[in-house]
């Protein structure tokens, strides 16, 4: 046999074992119904217009900012109380009348579905903290079905919550610098892993985005 004619015949054997290997992997993806691993999101794969220009072409490393909040029983809410924990966060302010109420609601339906689950939590920040005080949040809470040990709602530092809405959760466009006529509007929800890293973006006002969470949340268990 000529070498040509052996490398003819190997290259046959090399698709046929090729093919052959992407057939068993389907099977064995179908079979166990093993799902895709989430992403870990960085500034750079995340729209520009969302992004603050000094972290925008940060490619890894990047997670959630420590923070110092206080939640609507006056207890300060740190990013211990979120030590190993998978979390959903977004960001509302009482008096909404728009979009807020239907993320409350949708944040309500989480916390039904993960109510037996201690590895998951929610949390709410207040982008107007100097209406939201600890007595409005109390009463929001009680109106809203709150499960304290599931959900904070947190107020405090102005600046402190729009730097974590901008440089942290990267949920809202950048512009503004949190003074007293910044305003932040969004209804995207984030979902933090264990390691404080953003794992995915969902809009929160959206049902079938709710249902992609909670899914998403079993997936991100599975990583454990």
């Amino acid at each position: 046999m000529s070498f040509l004619s052996f490398f003819k015949e190997y290259k046959k054997f090399g698709i046929f074992f090729t093919v052959l290997s992407l057939i068993i992997l389907a099977v064995i993806y179908n079979v166990l119904n093993v799902p895709a691993p989430l992403p870990i999101y960085q500034p750079a794969m995340v729209s520009e217009e969302l992004v603050d220009s000094t972290i925008q072409h940060q490619a890894k490393y990047h997670k959630i900012a420590d923070f110092s909040l206080i939640n609507q029983n006056g207890e300060i809410i740190t990013q211990d109380t979120y030590k190993d924990k998978i979390y959903v966060a977004d960001f509302f302010f009482t008096t909404c009348q728009t979009i807020c109420p239907i993320m409350t609601d949708h944040m309500y339906q989480i916390q039904k579905e993960i109510i037996s689950d201690d590895d998951i939590m929610l949390l709410s920040h207040s982008v107007t903290p100097k209406i939201d005080s600890v007595a409005q949040l109390k009463k929001y809470a009680k109106e809203k079905g709150v499960i304290d040990r599931k959900w904070n709602l947190v107020t405090g530092d102005k600046k402190q919550i729009y730097e974590l809405a901008r440089k942290s959760y990267l949920a809202v466009k950048t512009y503004g610098n949190g003074d007293e006529y910044d305003m932040i509007h969004t209804e995207n929800f984030m979902l933090i892993d264990k390691n404080r890293q953003i794992r995915g973006f969902y809009d929160g006002t959206n049902p079938e985005d709710i249902e992609k969470i909670l899914n998403d949340i079993k997936i991100l268990k599975q990583e454990d």
